[in-house]
């Protein structure tokens, strides 16, 4: 900024995003920022006015609403701001201006009225970013789109320190991201590169955003207080990390100032209805999770994870989520969640080996779930990400009976672009469907899962990339289901 308080540059280089939609109200995020690859990305050490506005058209000549905020140095010079008063399953755009400056235009959408009659909702879900695994093609496409709803599973960022050329990006990237975030100015940097790519502030300002983190904003496996490695970071140490981390994925992120962490802990489970068509529970299945049975991976007869003790979900995101499934009148209920829901056998032949780190390790809180599905609710939909590759599957209440009633479906999104380019099908997907009859799909290309809801049918479509480490890549569809109201289970289209 000079001395008159104009910029030189242009602060809004991450862009802007919208966030957490309620009928009348949505939260509207930017990060002034000129220069995002240098510590304190190049901002004074002072609060600054910013300026928003709403309006009803692209060209922001119908306003709507106006107001002024200041961006704090504490919290990196982010704003989030909650624009209240606002008519529910209305389009909107938004825009911000500060020190002479304006940013692009923002298209958001606020919720439908509790119980108000919706004919179809539209929405994508994603995860897993690697930046230096391949660019954001997949997010051009999901922007295009025009959807009323985005959600992202987690692994917005990972948690590992960066080669000069940016891996398949062959992009030069400073020194100071060689090593791995552990403080606040790290992981902001962090932040400020992956958030630096246009696909992904496209996709940013074409709807509005529900996000929750998984591991690798912090760092890779944690479960509550343990670290991957305690040998090598102690619990005090973690927990400063881990505050550092969810910190600056708030910073980043369009989430309600109510979401603002507390040290380490930050309360990112919630809940979002959209008329009487859909119910969102958004799941934290980091903070309050038992450790992994058996020391993690894939375990062949771990005891340890039948523990009735042991749980992903803690007691109180439990409840919250068993009586949210038990009072929703909606016509599908989804729970948005980061790791495999079903149970997944990765071992050819009689013996089963089972990832400890996904639901397969906390057998307790599943089988209360999949119970509640099954007693108490129309049209249980879960959405995973984690994995790296599509898979469809259907809940069982016995995962090891063929035979088993299918109470609920499943729908696991690959990676935007963690894993590379990956391959429409390989040995561990062949494997896989051997030897797991509730699977019915899988794909370990990279891209985005776009779902359509009706009162009649739930549809997914499978939106494909066939190459991630060169940018410019056409999208297909590659598999698409349907689910029928009262009918739970896969029917392929």
């Amino acid at each position: 900024m000079d001395d008159q308080g104009r910029f030189t540059s242009d602060p809004f280089s991450l862009g802007v995003a919208s966030g957490d939609p309620l009928p009348d109200s949505v939260i509207l995020w930017t990060r002034l920022v000129p220069e995002p690859f240098k510590r304190g990305g190049g901002m004074p050490d002072r609060r600054v006015p910013v300026q928003w506005t709403v309006a009803a058209d692209e060209d922001m000549r119908e306003i709507v609403q106006t107001g002024e905020v200041f961006a704090q140095p504490e919290h990196a010079h982010s704003v989030h701001v909650d624009v209240t008063g606002l008519e529910s399953n209305t389009e909107y755009y938004y825009q911000f201006r500060t020190g002479g400056r304006q940013s692009s235009v923002g298209r958001t959408k606020t919720a439908p009225a509790p119980n108000a009659r919706l004919d179809e909702f539209s929405f994508a879900f994603a995860s897993c970013q690697a930046w230096y695994n391949g660019f954001y093609t997949a997010y051009k496409y999901m922007a295009d789109d025009e959807l009323d709803l985005i959600i992202h599973l987690g692994d917005y960022i990972y948690e590992y320190g960066i080669g000069p050329n940016g891996g398949e990006r062959n992009t030069s990237v400073p020194q100071v991201y060689r090593t791995e975030p552990k403080t606040l100015d790290r992981y902001r940097l962090q932040y400020g590169l992956y958030k630096s790519d246009p696909n992904l502030q496209a996709a940013h300002a074409s709807a509005p955003w529900i996000v929750t983190f998984d591991d690798h904003e912090v760092d890779n496996n944690w479960a509550d207080e343990d670290p991957q490695d305690p040998d090598k970071q102690s619990v005090r140490e973690f927990l400063q990390r881990r505050a550092n981390g969810l910190q600056a994925y708030f910073e980043h992120m369009p989430l309600r100032p109510s979401r603002m962490p507390d040290g380490p802990d930050m309360p990112v489970y919630r809940n979002f209805t959209f008329g009487d068509l859909a119910e969102f529970n958004i799941l934290d299945t980091r903070q309050y999770r038992s450790d992994q049975a058996c020391g993690g991976g894939a375990k062949k007869d771990c005891k340890e994870r039948l523990d009735p003790s042991r749980t992903i979900l803690g007691d109180a995101q439990e409840e919250w989520l068993l009586d949210n499934l038990g009072n929703s009148t909606a016509t599908w209920d989804i729970i948005a969640n980061q790791v495999l829901m079903a149970e997944m056998d990765f071992e050819r032949g009689p013996e089963e080996a089972l990832s400890m780190d996904k639901w397969d390790g906390y057998i307790a809180d599943r089988d209360r779930v999949l119970t509640t599905f099954e007693q108490e609710v129309r049209n249980p939909v879960v959405i995973t990400g984690d994995f790296h590759r599509n898979f469809a599957n259907n809940l069982k209440k016995d995962f090891d009976d063929p035979d088993s009633a299918t109470i609920g479906t499943e729908f696991i999104g690959t990676s935007i672009s963690s894993g590379k380019n990956g391959t429409e099908m390989d040995d561990f997907g062949r494997r896989i469907l051997a030897e797991n009859e509730h699977i019915k799909y899988h794909n370990a290309q990279r891209g985005y899962v776009r779902c359509t809801l009706t009162p009649d049918q739930w549809q997914t479509d499978y939106q494909v990339v066939p190459y991630v480490t060169d940018p410019g890549a056409p999208i297909h569809t590659d598999a698409s289901f349907v689910v029928k109201d009262g009918n739970p289970g896969l029917q392929e289209r």
